[in-house]
């Protein structure tokens, strides 16, 4: 499989981003985990490709996960990786943004899922790329991601994933191949709170076997996996993409939050979430790893 250079990801839990800012430690505003603050949603976010669309003129209906067959392990044999990106009319309408050169839309070809998966384990590798074995690595982390996003992307128990993806647009006469086309990547989760939860990983006094709580207040939206490829980054994908699954996850009936994991570290990754109105939750209780993350929160 041709090398592609990507970055950006760490864990399919944990957001990492990778820009070339200041390393001094950024600050985010605190909340509490009872939720009695009031935010709002209104920066705009600015990047070389020029200011964010905001919602006017973006339409973004709620994500119906199509139904996908009955679910077969897959491998990269079985893929055509010289396959044409799809032209807009072949793939019909559908939700989507546009910026500058690039559309972020949920996959829908396998070819897509496999690109995006290889992207996240481009992004892995990336600080490793001089390890023994690491492009054997690297192949079996992206087949085994493949597998895991196009499970995760199946509707069960009334929650859903859609693996979002940014494409290069359609220009006349110019043909891309699939795995040249998709340069940017993440999943939006849709899942239920825990019973006596209030924000995701909560570590709460529950039975032993909990149960979800199926109700509108319980449903919230989560982020992660976010990456781009290496040759397309400073192009505004990252925060554009981001956006696309800001107005998709606003869409799906009583979404009211959206959350993120980011790594303390990772300064650029807490700049562009905060700049898109994600603020820190205080997690004291949680059951997450709090030396290496932050988990963050979009009032919506």
């Amino acid at each position: 499989m041709p090398p592609m250079s990507t970055f950006v990801i760490h864990t399919p839990s944990f957001n990492t981003l990778s820009f070339n800012f200041s390393h001094n430690s950024y600050k985010f505003p605190r909340t509490c985990s009872t939720w009695a603050m009031d935010f709002r949603f209104s920066q705009t976010l600015n990047n070389s490709s020029g200011n964010i669309k905001k919602e006017e003129g973006v339409s973004v209906k709620q994500f119906s996960i199509p139904s996908i067959p009955k679910f077969e392990t897959l491998g990269s044999n079985n893929l055509q990786f010289d396959r044409l990106q799809p032209s807009d009319q072949e793939l019909g309408p559908g939700n989507k943004f546009e910026f500058g050169n690039f559309v972020a839309r949920e996959a829908v070809l396998d070819e897509e899922y496999w690109t995006a998966a290889w992207l996240r384990a481009e992004s892995h590798w990336e600080n490793r790329m001089y390890e023994r074995y690491a492009d054997n690595f690297k192949r079996k982390f992206a087949e085994q991601e493949f597998n895991a996003v196009k499970r995760r992307c199946k509707s069960q128990s009334g929650e859903s994933c859609a693996c979002i993806i940014t494409v290069k647009k359609e220009q006349k006469n110019v043909k891309h191949s699939i795995l040249k086309s998709v340069v940017g990547t993440l999943d939006l989760n849709i899942r239920y709170l825990l019973l006596g939860e209030t924000f995701p990983g909560e570590r709460v006094k529950a039975p032993l076997f909990c149960s979800i709580k199926k109700t509108p207040p319980s449903r919230y939206g989560y982020i992660s996996n976010l990456c781009v490829a290496k040759s397309a980054r400073r192009q505004g994908i990252a925060s554009n993409t981001l956006y696309f699954a800001v107005q998709a996850a606003k869409s799906n009936a009583g979404v009211t939050q959206l959350y993120v994991h980011v790594d303390r570290n990772n300064n650029p990754a807490q700049i562009l979430y905060q700049k898109m109105g994600f603020e820190m939750v205080e997690t004291a209780n949680s059951r997450f790893l709090l030396e290496e993350t932050y988990l963050l929160r979009l009032q919506m």
